[in-house]
């Protein structure tokens, strides 16, 4: 998207106030939010803010910082406030004062990265499963840990009492540009699950920021906690975040498949999985942040818990799901969605 479009766009949908986003070390968004008369001030990448506020960015004597906006992320929100007036956001890369980009910045360093798999002749594709749970919240608005149904596996309503809120996030969601695929309740009380479809690698990881922060949002209208950690309930199933990667040549053939091969994988997938798995450990740590994120990883509820590959056990680290062709792929299924995704994709 060019600048021109992005200013024809604030002036027909009556956007009164623009959001420049960004995330922290640990993943979470972060905004600020401009009046329209800013327009020109935030496009130009001149807005700046004190890094030594965000932790893990600066320190107090070398905090000034700048926005510098993505411009392909701009997204008229679909909420208004009751005068009618939109908002917009962007995604932005954090920059230092002198006009470089911030090497603590998490987006930075995902396309730092991709571009070194440029250079080597790949470009990466990724495709995240987040699961998330809805809670109910107590008279005074805090969350519980008290579920919003007693549904499981596929159930529909009235046991899926959390359909409709479920239904309003997609809708959102659609408006804001995703192809949703699939939404269906997960196997604990409460727990949902909402697949939208893979894009390159830096674009997956806007996008899943972008889904947590719509669900936390439409969850709170409901009158639901939304969560994201992965063992909220002892006892059952926890939430993960299945990451399907593959890598595509420059020439838009995917790198994985090989035809002639008895599971139809290539030489660069073997590679890929052996070079996942001799890193497991080191990727673990960042796929899988919280002491809460180790309470998932245990026998007997559809986690991985073996460093191992398979082409159908999902108890392994790596499964390669059935499909061939442009859809060669492997889902690392440690990841859970507490995690920071510009991190984990790195």
């Amino acid at each position: 998207m060019t600048r021109e479009e992005i200013e024809r766009i604030i002036e027909e949908e009556n956007i009164g106030f623009f959001r420049l986003q960004f995330v922290d070390i640990f993943g979470f968004m972060k905004n600020v939010a401009l009046p329209k008369s800013q327009l020109k001030k935030a496009l130009d990448g001149m807005m700046m803010f004190d890094g030594s506020s965000i932790d893990g960015f600066a320190r107090i004597d070398e905090s000034d910082m700048y926005l510098k906006p993505d411009y392909d992320t701009f997204c008229v929100l679909p909420w208004r406030n009751k005068d009618g007036v939109a908002a917009a956001r962007i995604i932005c890369d954090v920059h230092k004062s002198d006009g470089t980009p911030f090497e603590g910045c998490p987006r930075v360093n995902l396309k730092r990265v991709l571009q070194e798999a440029r250079q080597l002749g790949y470009t990466m594709n990724v495709g995240t499963e987040a699961e998330f749970f809805l809670f109910e919240k107590d008279d005074k608005g805090r969350a519980t840990t008290i579920t919003n149904d007693v549904a499981s596996y596929f159930s529909l309503d009235p046991e899926d009492s959390g359909n409709d809120c479920r239904r309003e996030i997609i809708e959102i969601l659609e408006k804001m540009g995703f192809e949703i695929e699939a939404s269906h309740h997960e196997v604990s009380e409460g727990q949902h699950e909402i697949n939208f479809k893979y894009a390159d690698a830096l674009a997956a990881a806007d996008n899943t920021v972008t889904f947590k922060w719509v669900v936390k949002t439409i969850a709170a209208r409901y009158g639901f906690h939304a969560t994201f950690m992965p063992k909220p309930i002892f006892g059952v199933n926890g939430s993960g975040m299945h990451t399907n990667q593959s890598l595509f040549n420059l020439d838009g053939s995917n790198a994985f498949f090989d035809e002639s091969d008895p599971l139809q994988l290539s030489k660069v997938a073997y590679s890929y999985i052996a070079g996942a798995l001799k890193n497991a450990a080191a990727f673990t740590a960042v796929a899988n942040p919280l002491v809460n994120s180790y309470k998932r990883l245990v026998p007997g509820y559809e986690a991985p818990v073996y460093c191992a590959w398979s082409a159908s056990n999902r108890s392994a680290l790596i499964r390669i799901p059935a499909s061939r062709g442009l859809s060669t792929r492997t889902e690392i299924r440690s990841p859970d969605p507490s995690c920071n995704p510009y991190l984990a994709f790195a």
